[in-house]
């Protein structure tokens, strides 16, 4: 396990995506921002016309990115999580009580971006319109609430892998 490249490629992979969720985290708080200070010059850059009809839309796009921002850290305590699991392998040692605490804490982060997303998709669905339908990536979806009841199973896993590891140290 020592020379898998898996192990590097995550560890990575990991930082990178940590780095690029606050940066798409300061995008949206960006445009976020541009949308209420500077709304005009923001939407004529968007090649939206004053007489645009998705102007009325703009409260719930406005929420929707409001919602987003709550994602950044519901994101980065996932990613650090994992970034921690993913140390414990590389060392050899990832079967402890540690990483089961952070599976269980990362299961509920899962759920709540879940619940998150179910709200953005609601907001979506109320402020689309036949004129200008709005497409988002949100509401239900059956994979991630699968990714949130496994992790659940796999945070549980590692609780008693790790109390059966002490079990056998102490017969040992």
């Amino acid at each position: 396990m020592k020379h898998s490249s898996a192990l590097p490629l995550a560890w990575a992979t990991l930082r990178i995506l940590i780095i690029l969720n606050w940066l798409f985290g300061g995008a949206i708080l960006t445009l976020l921002i541009a949308t209420m200070v500077a709304e005009q010059w923001t939407f004529t850059a968007l090649g939206i016309p004053p007489s645009s009809q998705i102007r009325p839309m703009m409260t719930g796009l406005r929420a929707i990115a409001v919602l987003g921002l709550f994602a950044i850290p519901l994101n980065h305590a996932i990613l650090r999580r994992l970034l921690a699991i993913v140390e414990t392998v590389r060392r050899g040692d990832p079967f402890v009580a540690a990483n089961a605490y952070r599976l269980h804490a990362i299961a509920w982060v899962l759920l709540a971006l879940q619940l998150l997303s179910l709200v953005i998709g609601g907001i979506g669905k109320a402020i689309s319109t036949p004129a200008y339908p709005l497409h988002l990536d949100a509401g239900f979806s059956a994979s991630g609430w699968l990714a949130v009841i496994l992790t659940f199973v796999l945070a549980r896993v590692f609780a008693e892998g790790t109390l059966m590891r002490k079990e056998l140290e102490g017969t040992v």
